[in-house]
């Protein structure tokens, strides 16, 4: 764990392998941590990191440093097999010896998945679950550039099948020394979330959020995790409103609360409010945020019922924490029922048994079938 410029990390980020540098113009220190792993770079990125010139200067500094940099911009929103397959292709022709994600959830999830096929046989679909990769991966650098998914602290690419529309998380959970597919290196640098889009920069806010309350609350929860989710709600909830003006200490809190956030869920998991939004999101598209930000309030009600209060681990009581969150996501200005999303009623039941198939519902405080979640589905519409 590295010192920070924006002042000392978080006592509970100890627990992390991945090594974190925090703080307005981190990003000046790609270069010679890339160096470190070698000197054939692949960087993975989107199109709009590249048109905002953000992702120009970083291979540029790469550049002048003498290192060999092939770039991938073709990652999308929610990155699907066919990114994945695109990206391999670059990444085959010019044999990188490190791995850079430089962007938002999508361009590192797709960075991860390009990883493992790079490293291994088939298809990404032959690793969808945990720990089904045998050789050692390549080195990867994270730099986000948005405050939501924490990718930059997880072990795990989220990619959707572009033929099934399954969402698919593939995990490998050795140490970054291992060869695992935890980044070595996150770098956190809020000057890079100045130019997010506003409707970005919001659902981006509330994806954070929820990682927060459903990490508090996972029935594999534990003192490590409960520290991270607690000082990570504590940041993204006291500093969203602000984040949303554009402030600038507002966003260097929420890049780092959203990591703290990514930190936690390699502790405790998810729960049912992300296996419910997965569906919507690789079958219809919808963005991650919105959909697990409409899900997010029936499943608390749903794991509170009968005064359980599976979150007290972020200091509100159920109803307090139900309210607050509800809060938050109005002033981000996010779907607050299903049917303004288009998402046709007859589709509920079909969502609800895709639901039941994701890996994350095995983890929420309550049990969860598929009629429950038709249920909860039905609560929101």
């Amino acid at each position: 764990m590295s010192a920070s410029t924006a002042g000392p990390l978080p006592a509970c980020l100890r627990h992390s392998p991945v090594e974190v540098l925090f703080g307005p113009g981190t990003v000046a220190q790609l270069t010679p941590q890339t160096a470190r792993f070698g000197q054939r770079v692949l960087l993975v990125t989107d199109g709009g990191l590249v048109g905002c010139g953000h992702a120009e200067r970083a291979v540029a500094s790469l550049r002048a440093a003498k290192l060999d940099v092939a770039v991938f911009d073709g990652s999308d929103e929610n990155p699907t097999t066919e990114h994945v397959d695109r990206g391999l292709k670059i990444a085959r022709a010019h044999r990188p010896e490190v791995i850079i994600g430089f962007g938002g959830g999508s361009p590192m999830d797709c960075a991860k998945g390009i990883n493992i096929l790079l490293t291994h046989e088939g298809t990404i679909r032959d690793y969808w679950g945990v720990n089904k990769t045998s050789h050692p991966l390549l080195p990867m650098i994270a730099v986000p550039t948005t405050s939501g998914t924490g990718s930059e602290a997880q072990s795990f690419a989220l990619i959707s099948d572009s033929e099934t529309h399954a969402k698919m998380a593939c995990g490998d959970r050795r140490l970054p020394a291992e060869g695992g597919l935890r980044p070595h290196v996150a770098i956190l640098d809020p000057d890079l979330t100045a130019t997010v889009p506003a409707g970005v920069r919001a659902a981006t806010a509330v994806d954070a959020l929820t990682h927060a309350i459903e990490t508090a609350g996972t029935r594999v929860r534990n003192e490590i995790s409960a520290a991270l989710s607690r000082e990570a709600w504590d940041l993204l909830s006291q500093l969203l409103p602000a984040s949303l003006e554009g402030d600038a200490e507002a966003r260097a809190g929420m890049q780092l609360g959203a990591h703290l956030a990514g930190a936690a869920i390699e502790q405790s998991m998810l729960g049912a409010a992300h296996a419910m939004a997965n569906p919507l999101t690789a079958r219809y598209g919808m963005t991650h945020g919105h959909a697990v930000g409409l899900m997010l309030p029936p499943v608390m009600q749903f794991n509170t019922e009968g005064g359980k209060h599976p979150y007290e681990a972020l200091g509100l009581t159920a109803d307090e924490l139900i309210e607050r969150f509800i809060e938050l996501r109005a002033l981000a200005g996010l779907p607050e029922i299903l049917r303004d999303t288009d998402i046709p009623e007859a589709d509920l039941p079909e969502l609800a048994e895709l639901a039941s198939q994701q890996w994350t519902a095995q983890f929420n405080p309550r049990p969860v079938q598929a009629a429950d979640l038709l249920r909860l589905y039905r609560a929101v519409w």
